[in-house]
């Protein structure tokens, strides 16, 4: 009879010991790249039956600082078991020390600590024992992967200036946020290997208008430019409308990257009006959850793949993957099964895999 309870507990997940995750967003809630990672946590949650509640910030941070406060404030029989949380505008010293007191343990998704955050409060399991660890997407690979596109494009196009040098400038996320820090120094060391006049580098807060009001001074200072690189799809879009606003076409007159998988992105990329674009790092969020839930059933993530985890997750999308993610994941939730990616549920499996393209082929 043992035997029998072990084996549905392995294939059923929902009938064992229930497990509640509070993932707070910091981001809007109608945010494309938000929508489609809370989607991902949904499917993985309904997968592994884990009850998920998911609070909205709306890119406050002090919001984000308040929501872990109410979170912490619960009678202990409300407080979930674990709190999903992104690191954005140095908001972690506040927030670790309230989930701590409550007694609720606290794993980092998408942004990490950075090295001063580090320094400040301690590493996962050391100052806070209810810090478990992180995961983050290995955010070098989304500048390195646009980057090199961008490049590659430029010369095959022939968008070079008479000294056969490529010019351009960057319209970044922000200047604090770990993945934005990474993604723009990687993509700053390939420009440099090249013949690349990388004039400036600006941020946009993320924002689709402020992309556009940024791109709109810099391509009349840098009126050579041939390409902008944009810390995600958003500043795409509003660098894109600059453009064909003085009469530039996208795709052949002058070279766009983005990051993030919207459903627009995807569209340009199949156009043409957008020429490099990375994505699937969303997936973050449903990564964690099946972290959380071998955690949850006793199979610790620090034994074999470490406390602070830094995976390949992002995927440079062509026209083909394009319309394959569009035909695939168009549904709200994906239907995905989650189950096969747990060590607890196969006791075969020695390291996650993280990379979005096992999702595109999943049958």
């Amino acid at each position: 009879m043992r035997t029998i309870l072990i084996i549905l507990l392995m294939f059923w997940p929902a009938l064992g010991q229930s497990m509640t995750v509070t993932f707070i967003n910091p981001g809007l809630e109608d945010e494309q790249y938000w929508v489609d990672g809370i989607n991902g946590m949904k499917a993985a949650a309904a997968s592994l039956g884990i009850q998920l509640e998911v609070l909205h910030a709306q890119r406050d941070p002090v919001r984000q600082i308040e929501l872990v406060a109410a979170v912490a404030a619960r009678p202990p029989e409300q407080r979930p078991d674990y709190l999903l949380l992104s690191v954005e505008k140095s908001t972690f010293g506040a927030k670790m020390p309230l989930a701590e007191a409550a007694g609720i343990d606290v794993f980092l998704a998408y942004n990490g600590l950075t090295p001063e955050e580090k320094t400040l409060h301690g590493g996962p399991r050391d100052r806070y024992r209810h810090f478990l660890g992180s995961l983050n997407p290995r955010a070098e690979e989304a500048g390195e992967l646009t980057a090199r596109r961008l490049i590659e494009q430029a010369r095959l196009l022939g968008l070079t200036d008479t000294a056969g040098q490529i010019q351009g400038f960057a319209i970044a996320g922000d200047r604090s946020t770990e993945s934005s820090i990474r993604r723009n120094q990687s993509m700053q060391q390939v420009m440099a290997g090249e013949d690349v006049v990388l004039h400036q580098v600006v941020y946009a807060d993320w924002r689709q208008d402020q992309g556009q009001i940024k791109a709109e001074h810099l391509l009349v200072r840098y009126p050579d430019t041939r390409f902008v690189w944009a810390g995600n799809d958003l500043i795409a879009f509003g660098a894109m409308a600059a453009a064909e606003e003085r009469g530039l076409k996208p795709g052949r007159d002058i070279l766009f990257s983005g990051i993030n998988t919207s459903p627009e992105a995807m569209r340009d990329v199949i156009s043409g009006r957008l020429t490099a674009l990375a994505g699937g790092h969303y997936m973050t969020g449903a990564w964690s959850l099946v972290i959380l839930y071998d955690f949850h059933h006793g199979v610790d993530f620090a034994e074999t793949e470490g406390l602070e985890m830094a995976r390949s997750m992002f995927h440079l999308f062509t026209p083909e993957s394009a319309r394959l993610f569009l035909a695939r994941f168009s549904d709200r939730v994906p239907a995905i099964d989650f189950r096969r990616y747990s060590k607890v549920l196969n006791p075969g499996l020695d390291r996650y895999r993280f990379g979005f393209g096992q999702l595109l082929e999943q049958p």
